[in-house]
């Protein structure tokens, strides 16, 4: 039998319900990992869906072997720029930074985002880093890295996107030589991730602004003698009387939307630079054509087209790579409907 009580839709984990502080998704945790040190995070750009035709490569499935149509997301992601070294270190309150090594080659658009340190002496603060390493003061090694918006025709605007970075290893002096060594230098997607391999999207949903319950919570409409009493579209009681407030559990109108939301174990299908391969006639609805590296992500992604998206490694899953997927076509029918 089904169940008669159901105050609400959706999950009260996720309150409060409020805007997220930045369009620039946060990743508050990097997955541990012995391999060779290298970046854990990308970022792109959302363009938008489409399918391919592929072979199903799932173990096990009853269409294992034979074609199949999926649905995926097409993200641009031009290389980002290597900005700065951070090193960590611990205290009895966590984690706490302790010192940065900013390059000398940054692009001017960054000045429209942040102030860049003046008359930074990098090596000065490399040889700091270098002594906290070494004295074991030092912890983690972290990069701070940029994109460049401008590069891309289908994101209007030219200020770049700032973010923390993770590096891989167990090491931190492997770590600290490696982000060294690619400091003030351009990443490509294909040097962090690789055909077929999982990853954890972040992203800012899509903002609806203030809403009220029906829409953001799912109750139901007032039914017959209560909606011909002024209330249609609104919860049937606010609570008890005793105790004389009202509970946060209360489906009430509110901010809806424009809330961080990480997705687990998404796979990369595929990852190229060849554009003419999926811009569709008339391009993309609210983008326009693909002119430089993208990736193709199966399924969905949080956020509206020309949105930030990062990408990290995965935290959560079994399996870091399925092996690189056999696609046999990727659909370019027009979008405009």
């Amino acid at each position: 039998m089904a169940k008669g009580h159901r105050p609400r839709r959706g999950s009260l984990a996720f309150s409060p319900r409020k805007r997220a502080q930045s369009h620039i998704p946060r990743f508050r945790s990097w997955p541990e990992s012995n391999a060779e040190p290298k970046l854990q995070g990308f970022a792109g750009y959302k363009v938008g869906m489409t399918h391919v035709i592929m072979i199903d490569d799932t173990k096990n499935s009853l269409t294992e072997g034979t074609e199949i149509s999926v649905p995926v997301t097409v993200i641009e992601t031009p290389a980002i720029r290597v900005a700065a070294i951070r090193a960590y270190g611990e205290d009895t309150h966590g984690e706490k930074s302790l010192a940065e090594a900013w390059t000398n080659v940054l692009d001017s658009d960054l000045d429209r985002r942040i102030k860049a340190p003046k008359n930074h002496d990098v090596n000065a603060a490399l040889e700091k880093i270098s002594s906290l390493v070494e004295a074991g003061t030092a912890t983690d090694i972290r990069v701070i890295t940029y994109t460049l918006p401008s590069s891309l025709t289908g994101v209007p605007k030219k200020v770049p996107d700032i973010m923390e970075t993770g590096v891989s290893g167990a090491d931190v002096s492997a770590k600290f030589e490696f982000a060294k060594n690619i400091l003030g230098t351009m990443v490509d997607v294909s040097d962090v991730f690789d055909n077929g391999g999982i990853i954890d999207v972040a992203a800012i949903t899509t903002g609806h602004g203030t809403q009220g319950p029906v829409k953001r919570w799912g109750i139901n409409l007032m039914k017959n003698k209560h909606s011909r009493q002024g209330s249609l579209r609104q919860v049937g009681t606010l609570g008890p009387w005793t105790p004389a407030h009202v509970s946060w559990r209360v489906p009430q109108m509110g901010q809806m939307g424009y809330h961080q939301r990480t997705e687990y174990n998404k796979r990369i299908l595929k990852m190229s630079s060849d554009a003419e391969e999926i811009n569709p006639a008339g391009g993309f609805t609210n983008y326009g054509v693909v002119r430089g590296n993208y990736i193709l992500i199966k399924g969905s992604v949080p956020g509206p087209s020309k949105r930030l998206i990062r990408l990290r490694e995965p935290t959560r899953s079994k399996v870091s790579s399925m092996g690189e997927p056999q696609i046999v076509h990727i659909s370019t029918q027009s979008k405009q409907g």
